[in-house]
């Protein structure tokens, strides 16, 4: 094997499969989500002060508010994962629960999930409903002060990419896939569809010169090698790139029990969030 040729492409189309299939790797998954489904009506009863605001006229074109009753509160914005083909936002309500405790306010977009949208739409719709949030949140009384835009899975290849907006502050990155050549390989190319430009394109790993604002990218000690692979790479090119860059893996956690964290105040992600937040001032 030479150096220049990354390990994965040696893989043989099982394996690669395999390598990106944290459903399978988690025997726990399902579990997890419906937990966190079911706790998410509470949040959404208790904090909410917008449902469904819509940034477009797609059926998952809307965004969740949630408000901790600040003034001038910072904003963390959480895109869901499912790797860009599964899930709703409405799974995740209870994930603000951990950054609500700490004085942000969260809002949770939802987006059109593939095949029916590519992965330039998908980004394309996140970009809009993150605008929208500058615009329309001051008259609710959010989104006025920092804005961390964060995500998990294929939320934190969304949340690194969107770093890269002027609305945006910062980015928090949770077990996000940041290069995705090996994904267009891999079963799930069947349903994303990229092409080899849009998929080198919309790689965060491959735009880290547009990405100048600080990025958190933090992941599970115990998830598959790849997805720690994938991040341990972007924060080196971050690193060599000169480019903000923080985080880590959280050690014992999976690429679902990690997810669950957000939702505790006193949780390790939390931190990383409130750390993240910190080196933004005032």
């Amino acid at each position: 094997m030479t150096p220049d040729v990354p390990a994965w492409r040696h893989f043989s189309q099982s394996d690669l499969d395999s390598a990106y299939n944290n459903t399978a790797a988690v025997a726990r998954s399902g579990e997890i989500l419906n937990s966190l489904t079911a706790r998410s009506v509470k949040t959404r009863e208790r904090s909410a002060i917008a449902l469904d605001l819509a940034y477009g006229p797609g059926a998952r074109q809307t965004i969740d508010i949630f408000a901790c009753g600040h003034p001038h509160a910072p904003m963390l914005v959480f895109l869901h994962g499912g790797y860009w083909q599964r899930n709703a936002k409405e799974m995740f309500s209870v994930l603000a629960e951990g950054p609500l405790a700490h004085g942000f306010d969260v809002a949770m977009p939802g987006y059109t999930l593939a095949p029916e949208a590519s992965l330039t739409r998908i980004v394309e719709e996140c970009e809009t409903a993150i605008r929208l949030l500058r615009v329309v949140g001051p008259s609710m009384d959010v989104a006025e002060s920092r804005l961390i835009v964060s995500g998990w899975s294929a939320g934190g290849h969304l949340a690194a990419r969107l770093s890269e907006m002027p609305e945006v502050d910062a980015a928090l990155a949770i077990s996000g896939v940041f290069d995705l050549e090996p994904i267009r390989h891999s079963y799930l190319q069947a349903a994303l569809r990229l092409s080899s430009e849009e998929a080198h394109f919309q790689s965060p790993q491959h735009r880290v010169a547009q990405a100048t604002k600080p990025v958190s990218v933090i992941w599970g000690g115990a998830e598959l090698p790849e997805l720690q692979r994938q991040s341990r790479d972007y924060i080196a090119a971050r690193a060599t790139a000169g480019m903000p860059v923080s985080g880590g893996a959280i050690e014992g956690e999976d690429h679902f029990t990690i997810l669950a964290q957000l939702a505790d105040p006193t949780s390790q992600v939390t931190g990383h969030l409130l750390a993240l937040d910190s080196g933004l001032g005032d």
